[in-house]
C-alpha cells in the first residue's frame, strides 16, 4: 500500500480549524482504504489561535510544523516538504474552497503516464462560485501567458491543489515564499519534463476567515517571474 502525504499550510485560520477538521476528516478515513496517510499541518506564524486549535483537533491525526516567522504560502510548502515521507504528496488549502473530498478524485488521475495533476477550475468542466471576479480575472490571464511561454496550455497555473509523486520534490524546487510559489513548482516542474494532467474541480469562495491574498504584491511576483522564464533581467 502506497503511502500519501498531504500537506496544508494555515495562517492565521482559527476561524476554519474547525470546518477543516469535519470536511479533512472523512476525507482521510475514505483514503485510508487505500492508502497510508500522513496529514502535515504547517502553522506559518500564525498570530492568533490557529496552532493552539490545531493541537486541540489534530494533535493524534497530524504531524504540525510550527515557526515563528510568517512565511507565507510558499515558504509555508517548503518547510512541510521538509516532513513528507509518503510516496504521493498532495497540497491543498486550509480554507477548503477546494473541497477535501475531491483528493480520492484528483489522486484517479495520476497515472502511469503523469507526474502531476492539478486542480483546475478554469477548465471547460469546472467552474468557480462567488469568487471574486478580479481574482478570476488575475488567474485566468496569467495561467493563458504561462501556458504560451511554457509550451503547455493549461487552463489554471495557480491552483494549491494538486496531487503528485514524491520524486518530483527532488528536483524542483520553490524559489519564493510567497503566493506565487505555487506556480513556480507547477512551471518549473513542466520545464523540467514533468508530465501535468488538469483535474476539473469547482472553486468556492471562502466561508470563513479572510483572504491572506495580496493583490497587488501578486501581480508583481507574477510579472516576476514571467520576466525570469523569459530571461529578462
Amino acid at each position: 500500500m502506497k503511502k500519501l502525504s498531504i500537506v496544508i499550510p494555515c495562517y492565521n485560520e482559527e476561524e476554519s480549524i474547525d470546518y477543516l477538521y469535519k470536511q479533512i476528516t472523512p476525507a482521510i478515513k475514505e483514503l485510508k482504504k487505500s492508502y497510508k496517510v500522513e496529514l502535515i499541518l504547517v502553522d506559518d506564524g500564525s498570530t492568533d489561535n490557529t496552532l493552539k486549535l490545531m493541537e486541540i483537533y489534530f494533535k493524534k491525526e497530524a504531524n504540525i510544523v510550527t515557526y515563528q516567522d510568517n512565511r507565507n504560502v510558499g515558504g509555508a510548502l517548503k518547510e512541510g516538504f521538509k516532513h513528507v515521507t509518503g510516496d504521493i504528496v498532495v497540497t491543498i488549502d486550509s480554507d477548503c474552497t477546494y473541497p477535501p473530498k475531491d483528493i480520492k478524485n484528483i489522486l484517479k488521475l495520476l497515472d502511469d503516464d503523469t507526474d502531476i495533476v492539478t486542480a483546475s477550475p478554469y477548465h471547460p468542466d469546472g467552474k468557480v462560485e462567488n469568487v471574486p471576479k478580479y481574482r478570476l480575472f488575475l488567474s485566468r490571464t496569467i495561467s493563458k501567458i504561462y501556458g504560451r511561454i511554457v509550451g503547455k496550455k493549461l487552463y489554471t497555473y495557480t491552483s494549491i491543489f494538486r496531487a503528485f509523486r514524491r520524486e518530483v520534490l527532488d528536483y524542483v524546487e520553490i524559489k519564493s515564499n510567497g503566493f506565487i510559489g505555487v506556480t513556480e513548482f507547477l512551471i518549473f516542474a513542466i520545464m523540467k519534463g514533468y508530465r501535468v494532467k488538469e483535474f476539473p474541480t469547482t472553486l468556492h469562495s471562502r466561508i470563513y476567515g479572510e483572504s491572506k491574498i495580496k493583490l497587488f504584491k501578486t501581480i508583481k511576483e507574477h510579472l516576476k517571474l514571467i520576466m525570469y522564464i523569459l530571461g529578462v533581467k
